[in-house]
């Protein structure tokens, strides 16, 4: 943000030039001229009110300025020359509220103005206004250069910037969100890609993978393929993803990979009866899909802010309830310890250690809320191991025995869809520990990208009727819905309830080989 400093220099730059515009217009009784000065000083008198009072969005642009400045020039050169000195002042102001660039530009908008509204209006132009224009403009650009180095080291930094630009383009999301007609779901518009994909080249299957960090992920496949031809399109996937120079696509025997966006791959198996030798001519192919590739692009995008949005928002809510909740209530367990040390009778001794148990009780839930606030599943933690460190810490502070069994593939889900899915096997193993009276919790966790299964299994007594306070249910629900899942919460055949949710795409997707399964006890 530019320094006051800067803003009188500019005003004072201002100043000078209508005493200089004016000066000669009133010497020599131009009274058409006066209209062309009086249009002027309005303008200027806006920008420096405007400057003055902070209230830079009301501000005219540079560039704005500079073409206004023009139309003023071009429509009163010929009634009063020296009007065109204003031509100086633009690019200065430019220089110092955008920079060097927005100067250059600044210089060609008020260029072309005058001279095209002046050929426009007047048909013609004198040799001497041709050298007056030239020079003024050629005299605003010199020395915007060189005030150039003083603006660049007053400007003093606006910490407040990014979150400008950020309420901006939030502002603009918001505008836009209902108007996308896909909609921003990766799984059906990945589909749609691959659809015209098997459109235009002929293939046995298709596989489209978007990255994560330095590894890829399957987002959606046409058909069910073997391990092996799973395994080749991976790599030439994966050959494509590592390139940094050089062509976006490969072709290999009967196996193709291609980039069709910033964030997605395609790869696939031509016929087994085709021929390898022929070109598939895949750069057109990923040109012709630039509107879909946009479609799928912009749903990423939304996918890793509304993630990193949701991470931030549990992060605070955490600090909130570690700071806030969890200390008022350890508190009021000192002051229950105070009065229990002299009790006035054994009822009320035992009225009070009855309060001090629940007290502890409420201590243990808040803190055991903070930590399913906190936990998160990282880069390098697969969604079975995150949910494994949180059944093992749930183990620890109820005493309950749980069970985890882990069925999955090294490729990962994206993000998004493991962070419901996450929480969701968290909640059921919570409502398990808390309200199931349950003595064993056993899970199950299979995870073949992009499909995945997790089961959560008690010995408790069953489902029961939910308090008017309680959403658990709705939540796990909701999370499922956002990713496509289904939830399922049946009571089980002896005792106990069993939570389940399926991730399956209405779509043929990616087989897989079935990984080593591991069992592992939680005590």
């Amino acid at each position: 943000m530019p320094s006051s400093q800067t803003f009188a220099v500019v005003a004072a730059s201002r100043l000078f030039a209508m005493l200089a515009i004016g000066g000669p217009i009133l010497w020599l009784h131009q009274e058409e001229g006066l209209l062309s000065l009086a249009a002027l000083s309005a303008v200027w008198v806006y920008q420096g009110v405007t400057a003055t009072r902070r209230e830079l969005q009301l501000s005219l642009s540079p560039t704005t300025e500079a073409a206004t400045v023009g139309v003023i020039c071009a429509l009163g050169m010929t009634s009063a020359p020296s009007i065109l000195a204003a031509l100086v002042v633009p690019p200065l102001y430019a220089t110092a509220v955008a920079g060097v660039r927005t100067m250059v530009r600044t210089v060609i908008v008020e260029s072309i103005t005058v001279v095209a509204l002046g050929l426009m209006w007047w048909e013609r132009l004198t040799s001497e206004q041709v050298i007056a224009i030239f020079t003024w403009v050629m005299t605003g650009l010199g020395l915007s250069l060189i005030a150039s180095v003083t603006f660049s080291s007053d400007r003093v930094p606006d910490p407040l910037a990014p979150y400008r630009d950020a309420q901006e383009h939030l502002k603009q999301l918001l505008d836009l969100a209902g108007s996308l007609s896909s909609g921003l779901d990766v799984g059906a518009l990945g589909g749609e890609l691959l659809s015209d994909v098997s459109d235009r080249i002929p293939n046995r299957g298709l596989v489209l993978y978007v990255p994560r960090g330095e590894n890829l992920t399957p987002v959606a496949s046409t058909v069910d393929l073997e391990p092996a031809d799973l395994a080749a399109c991976e790599t030439l996937a994966g050959d494509v993803h590592l390139r940094e120079r050089g062509p976006d696509s490969t072709e290999i025997g009967q196996g193709f990979a291609f980039r069709v966006s910033e964030q997605a791959i395609v790869a696939g198996l031509r016929p087994v009866d085709s021929d390898a030798g022929r070109s598939l001519m895949l750069g057109e192919v990923a040109h012709d899909l630039g509107d879909n590739a946009v479609k799928l692009d912009a749903a990423l995008l939304f996918a890793q802010f509304r993630d990193a949005a949701t991470a931030d928002e549990r992060s605070r809510l955490a600090r909130e309830m570690h700071d806030g909740v969890a200390q008022d209530i350890a508190s009021l367990g000192y002051i229950i310890d105070a009065l229990a040390a002299r009790p006035v009778d054994e009822q009320q001794a035992k009225a009070l250690s009855m309060l001090r148990e629940r007290v502890s009780t409420v201590v243990a839930e808040v803190r055991r809320s903070v930590m399913n606030l906190r936990t998160s599943i990282g880069e390098a933690e697969s969604l079975g191991g995150a949910i494994s460190s949180v059944a093992r810490h749930l183990s620890e502070s109820s005493g309950i025995p749980i069970r985890v069994r882990l069925d999955e593939q090294p490729a990962r889900l994206r993000p998004e869809v493991e962070a419901e899915l996450f929480r969701i096997a968290q909640e059921a193993m919570n409502n398990a520990v808390k309200h199931a009276r349950a003595t064993s919790i056993d899970v199950r966790c299979q995870v073949y990208a992009p499909d995945a299964i997790i089961t959560v299994t008690d010995d408790g007594v069953g489902l029961q009727s939910a308090r008017a306070d309680s959403h658990g249910l709705k939540i796990m629900r909701e999370r499922a819905r956002l990713i496509g899942a289904e939830l399922v919460v049946r009571d089980n055949a002896s005792r106990g309830l069993t939570v389940s949710v399926s991730l399956k795409v209405p779509r043929h997707f990616v087989g897989s080989l079935p990984a080593a399964t591991t069992t592992q006890e939680m005590s």
